[in-house]
């Protein structure tokens, strides 16, 4: 794995975490803070939400990562191996389906439908507080659950994948950092460059 490519799969771990911290932060406490506003203040404030999200960086992250967890389930299965190289296929999967699919074809027709409605209308109401509300937080849920469920993948599969490559001799024991054989070889060469320790060693024997 060249040096650009681990660089994207460490980045996407931080990605999937932060894109699932913003899920959170609504099934925890924003939609509760909303449901609770009172008349229509939850829903005119969710309208203002849907709009402006399209705008920040959070639409370009969650996005990105869409393309980017494409190419990381592709190079998985192309130049990957064994159980790190399903690890991180899996990671890259959960995020498309249990966030990105769900996120389409769930929670956006839900803010389309919000937002063509009509603040003074009882129908309104009814639709925010029994159908949008509970329907909407259990899917934003789903994805939290999602990115995190990712992250911690990727995050694993990153971990293992050294000790793999190393067993089929894709990389040399010594690109290992805490490997036997460099401290081997670094003791070696402490023993060597000290004449101190040299000097003990004539004197033991």
């Amino acid at each position: 794995m060249s040096p650009a490519i681990l660089a994207l799969f460490q980045f996407s771990i931080i990605a999937y975490a932060l894109v699932g911290g913003v899920f959170l932060a609504f099934s925890d406490f924003v939609m509760r803070s909303l449901a609770r506003t009172g008349g229509v203040g939850g829903v005119e404030a969710m309208q203002v939400i849907n709009r402006e999200v399209f705008r920040w960086v959070f639409m370009t992250l969650f996005l990105g990562m869409a393309a980017i967890s494409v190419f990381i389930a592709i190079y998985a299965v192309v130049n990957l191996t064994g159980g790190p190289a399903t690890i991180i296929l899996l990671g890259a999967i959960i995020y498309l389906l249990g966030c990105f699919a769900v996120t389409v074809f769930c929670n956006v027709p839900m803010n389309a439908a919000l937002a063509g409605m009509d603040l003074s209308s009882d129908a309104t109401k009814d639709y925010w507080s029994g159908i949008y509300m509970p329907r909407w937080t259990m899917w934003n849920t789903i994805r939290t659950i999602a990115c995190i469920v990712s992250a911690a993948l990727m995050l694993i599969g990153l971990t293992w994948l050294p000790q793999t490559e190393l067993k089929q001799g894709l990389i040399s024991d010594d690109r290992l950092p805490h490997s036997s054989a460099s401290i081997s070889h670094d003791n070696r060469h402490i023993n060597a460059k000290s004449p101190r320790t040299g000097a003990f060693a004539r004197h033991q024997r």
